[in-house]
């Protein structure tokens, strides 16, 4: 027997493929270009700026000024985020879809921009089933900060060791592990699979 009756959700390479490079290797054809912009302009590191609650408005004028060349494609990372995120992790949806007709709760902590984020939960009609989602850029808390995970837990109605938490960052693993949560680092499907089946979660 198991304590925990809910399952909570990363989204981004969980649920979703995301990588900024889906986007930009539309707008810039040379590989070792396209390296370098990824690597200096439009870094993971800058665009965690906007999920830890930076307007897009301060980022993108701000990003422009230092790398003027490269102004509309700064401007296609505001406008076209959602090309970032070419479609689902392969099989994951249906793991959710199966929790979800098996009754078990659903709910997600996720590290996304405020402004991607309500341009993207529209698109995904599959997160219907989630009763809550707790949004770093709308909260200003990027995991793996202990806060995220103890407001997650308040927001949820969850007591600790009642929710098995997905991510494929270990480090945001672990961060769940010392908050409140039981925790899987998500590698593929078929491995959570395996693991929800041990738990009694799905059969």
């Amino acid at each position: 027997m198991t304590s925990i009756r809910a399952v909570v959700f990363d989204v981004g390479r969980v649920l979703v493929q995301w990588d900024l490079r889906h986007l930009f290797d539309k707008l810039i054809g040379d590989e070792a270009e396209l390296d370098w912009f990824l690597q200096n302009v439009v870094t993971p590191e800058w665009h965690f700026q906007h999920d830890a609650g930076r307007p897009l408005a301060e980022m993108v004028p701000e990003r422009q000024a230092e790398y003027p060349a490269y102004a509309s494609h700064i401007e296609a990372y505001a406008t076209r985020f959602n090309e970032t995120i070419p479609g689902p992790v392969p099989g994951s949806y249906e793991i959710l879809e199966e929790l979800a007709a098996g009754g078990v709760p659903l709910f997600a902590i996720t590290n996304f921009g405020a402004e991607f984020w309500a341009a993207f939960r529209p698109t995904q009609p599959v997160f219907d089933h989630f009763r809550d989602v707790v949004v770093s850029g709308e909260e200003k808390l990027l995991k793996p900060d202990p806060a995220i995970y103890r407001l997650a837990l308040d927001r949820f109605g969850l007591a600790e060791g009642e929710g098995l938490f997905i991510d494929d960052s270990l480090p945001n693993v672990e961060g769940a592990r010392s908050n409140g949560f039981h925790a899987h680092h998500f590698v593929d499907a078929p491995t959570l699979r395996a693991e929800l089946v041990a738990l009694g979660l799905l059969t």
